[in-house]
């Protein structure tokens, strides 16, 4: 493919996209004072909609056995937090993580009048808006916006195992989509960073071009990890995401998407292998970022657009639900159970429980705790931090 291909490509994609794995949109600047894009974010979106209560699991509570006579997991199967409640037997590879507390568990993470449709509520997630708000710029979109990152950053975000810019879409920021960085830095080649015009379209074919290069300039995916990241897709996003990382300065951000959680049916098997690997990844993120020097400086968290129905279907599955349960890590996490487990005896009407944790709230635990940043402009609104950082 030449250059002429690639500005056919360039072309005819939207402006956050360019060509299939690649994309990136808009100008640099200097980050303001306080600001400290230094410290890493990793998101690892969950899609589909993770089972909450099969991940954390409510032993305690004779509710989560009446409601699940097929899909509850057994007290003595279950990786024992408290005496209350313990993960997933997949998940014991984090076990570790908890001992040393750099695992957060976030119990009840959702929003006030939840929408249960995939498309609209990751929409609410993806741009931090209230339930009845239509906003067009994700919330990092609206952060960058504020308060942009440092100018010899290769972007602000990038984004690995999804086409969708989720909080990093809508105008005015520096996204990259990938599918993993070798393919980035191959079509890379083909742009060039020069020529002018007054043709406004032929412009913006050209500011791409520029970005790209400057992207390319900064992004290597030769880094000698000791780590063996694990087979499949998740594995290789997750050693894609390790790979930009290493490259000093870097970037701001990375959402890392782990697909197939929409659990209708046959969820046990499913579920299982779906905590399985991101246990695995996770635990070589966590190794990689340390060979790196960096896991002291790097936050995670995952999210997703909305947990599972107590009730188990007739089909071997959970429906649509609602509040869920997420996790946050990092060297600096202060490890525990926050929020509050679910109160199976007091259902909606739908057969839905409520939310403890607003996940504002742990958007505004990474702008204000993490990265120093005011969260009231990007997120609409005053949502108070979760105490879940060291100093």
């Amino acid at each position: 493919m030449d250059r002429r291909r690639f500005l056919k490509l360039a072309a005819a994609a939207p402006i956050a996209g360019l060509a299939p794995g690649l994309a990136t949109n808009l100008a640099f600047a200097a980050a303001p004072a306080g600001a400290d894009y230094r410290r890493l974010l990793i998101l690892i979106e969950l899609k589909g909609g993770n089972d909450g209560l099969n991940t954390l699991v409510p032993v305690a509570d004779p509710a989560y056995y009446a409601l699940r006579p097929k899909l509850a997991i057994a007290r003595d199967s279950v990786i024992q937090l408290s005496d209350a409640a313990g993960l997933h037997p997949a998940l014991e590879p984090l076990l570790p993580l908890w001992r040393a507390r750099e695992l957060a568990v976030l119990q009840g993470v959702g929003y006030p009048e939840p929408n249960l449709s995939h498309f609209r509520s990751i929409e609410i997630w993806d741009t931090a808006s209230a339930s009845s708000q239509y906003l067009q710029d994700g919330w990092l979109t609206r952060t960058f916006a504020l308060a942009p990152t440092p100018a010899d950053f290769a972007a602000d975000g990038v984004i690995i195992g999804s086409p969708e810019l989720g909080p990093l879409s809508g105008g005015g920021t520096r996204a990259i989509a990938l599918a993993n960085a070798e393919q980035f830095l191959r079509q890379a080649r083909l742009a060039t960073a020069e020529g002018q015009t007054r043709n406004k379209a032929l412009q913006h074919i050209l500011k791409v071009e520029a970005d790209v290069v400057q992207a390319a300039a900064h992004l290597k995916a030769d880094h000698p990890f000791k780590t063996v990241f694990p087979q499949g897709a998740f594995g290789t996003a997750i050693g894609t995401a390790c790979q930009v990382v290493a490259n000093r300065p870097g970037v701001a951000v990375v959402r890392v998407t782990q697909t197939g959680y929409d659990t209708h049916s046959g969820q046990a098997p499913t579920q299982a292998r779906l905590l399985g690997e991101l246990a695995g990844g996770v635990v070589a993120l966590r190794s990689a970022l340390d060979e790196l020097g960096r896991w002291d400086e790097t936050l995670v968290f995952t999210y997703a657009e909305f947990g599972r129905r107590p009730k188990e279907n007739l089909s071997g599955g959970t429906d649509h639900g609602t509040a869920s349960v997420h996790f946050a890590l990092g060297g600096r996490i202060a490890g525990g159970l926050y929020g509050e487990q679910a109160s199976l005896g007091r259902l909606s009407g739908d057969g839905n429980t409520g939310y403890a944790i607003d996940f504002r709230s742990v958007y505004a635990t990474a702008l204000e705790r993490w990265w120093n940043v005011a969260s009231t402009g990007p997120l609409g609104g005053r949502f108070a931090p979760l105490p879940m950082l060291r100093t």
